[in-house]
């Protein structure tokens, strides 16, 4: 990881370094040459609803076209419709999503898509960070020009109702849809339409301010509320870039992504269309998904966090299904990139397919208590292994725990947080174990 380039990206909070119009501007200049080396000639942009996007958006643009490549404004669009958009619109040799995902409206941040809707590589990335952070690029005589996509989310959402190909139903499927104020805010109408379903839509009202506030993904309390009082069948939340999905099912639990990805691997499995019986997912993913995919005689990777990861294992694996807990999903077969509407439109499938509930469904994965607590921590990020009263702290949590539990700590990507997950065989004490290790972090590290 460098300076600049977490799990997910550049973020931080919006107008401080570094996310200034300075250094998205010579993002966009590191962008456009990077265009230019690989052949192209135009870069897509597109943002959500934060405040801060057009200003963002108006410095890459500006970088860009500095290198003489032509700039396509995308608008407020989901960030996989941004990777789509970079594999099908001719010349594109990368795509910018401005966006911070599921954070604050007061952060953003810059993703990076090549050509083919991929993430960028560890050493392009690399490559990038240094031209961002090395001399001024001297702008080229030629200059790029800007112009706007129009039917970019028209695209996109044709592209992903092009995999499904629902027929009007008997009795439509009743949803309560969560666009968390975000990218998501149009393009969720375009895809879950009144003639397949019954949806009542929530949070669908951005005012560049209220984006994942006490919404979406990470905050499911109003759509779990919603379905048990409209007797809907699913509750879909997507975070404030909609590449997550978080399901509420017809009893009002929260179906997070583990579950998801043993619901749709048993399905494809029992139709052989699991690229080669694996699923892949994170050091994140809960220990019920294990025992579920053991039973269900699915092999099973486990790569670290982060999507672009997990795509990575996905490939190397000729795995179709991959994602992480919070909602990350990843269908090779049908994108390149995490997806929340795809992601929504698989358990569509599943559920219309199998005749199921989302709740029977579900029962597919004993999820074992999971307690996460984030701790604040300085830049400096020290070595938590070597700093005694945490190892002591974690060393004796896992003694306790034995083979019913684990422990994972490690920093946030994309944040300064030292994350510290527990899970044990019961609530109680797997809160008290993970409260033990950040009390820990709080009289040791925070204080160096």
């Amino acid at each position: 990881m460098g300076q600049l380039f977490g799990t997910d990206g550049i973020r931080g909070r919006a107008n401080t370094y570094p996310m200034t119009c300075e250094l998205a501007m010579k993002t966009g200049q590191a962008v456009g040459l990077f265009t230019r080396e690989s052949g192209n000639r135009s870069v897509i942009i597109g943002r959500d609803t934060r405040v801060s996007g057009q200003m963002l958006e108006s410095a890459l643009a500006a970088g860009i076209s500095s290198t003489g490549v032509d700039v396509l404004l995308a608008g407020v669009i989901p960030t996989p419709g941004v990777a789509y958009l970079s594999s099908v619109v001719e010349g594109a040799g990368a795509g910018i999503v401005i966006s911070a995902s599921h954070n604050p409206f007061y952060d953003n941040g810059i993703k990076i898509f090549k050509r083919g809707g991929i993430k960028l590589s560890d050493d392009q990335e690399e490559k990038i960070e240094v031209r961002i952070l090395g001399e001024d690029i001297v702008p080229r005589e030629e200059v790029g020009k800007i112009s706007v996509i129009t039917d970019g989310c028209g695209r996109y959402t044709g592209f992903l109702l092009e995999k499904f190909p629902f027929g009007k139903p008997d009795k439509k499927l009743k949803l309560v849809i969560d666009t968390s104020n975000g990218a998501a805010y149009e393009c969720a109408g375009q895809v879950f339409k009144a003639d397949l379903f019954d949806t009542v839509f929530i949070h669908n009202q951005p005012d560049g301010k209220n984006i994942n506030e006490n919404c979406g993904s990470q905050h499911t309390g109003d759509v779990s509320a919603l379905v048990l009082k409209e007797k809907a069948d699913i509750g879909l939340a997507f975070d404030g870039d909609a590449d997550r999905l978080i399901a509420v099912d017809d009893k009002g639990r929260e179906i997070t992504g583990d579950r998801i990805l043993a619901i749709c691997a048993k399905y494809a499995k029992a139709r052989n269309s699991l690229g080669n019986n694996i699923v892949v997912s994170t050091i994140m993913s809960n220990i019920g998904l294990v025992n579920a995919l053991k039973t269900l005689n699915i092999d099973h990777e486990i790569t670290d966090v982060g999507d672009r990861r997990v795509l990575e294992r996905m490939q190397e694996t000729n795995a179709t299904i991959g994602g992480e807990d919070s909602g990350h999903m990843i269908f090779l077969k049908e994108h390149t990139t995490g997806d929340g509407m795809l992601t929504a439109l698989k358990l569509l499938e599943v559920m219309i397919g199998t005749g199921k509930s989302l709740s029977d469904l579900a029962e597919v994965m004993t999820v074992y208590p999971q307690i996460l607590m984030n701790v604040e921590v300085d830049a400096s990020r020290p070595d938590f292994n070597k700093v005694p009263l945490i190892a002591d702290a974690i060393k004796e949590v896992e003694t306790l725990l034995g083979e019913q539990g684990r422990v994972l700590v490690r920093y946030s990507g994309t944040q300064p947080l030292l994350r510290v997950m527990v899970e044990g065989p019961e609530v109680d004490i797997t809160r008290e174990c993970c409260e033990k290790i950040c009390q820990a972090v709080r009289e040791s590290i925070c204080k160096l």
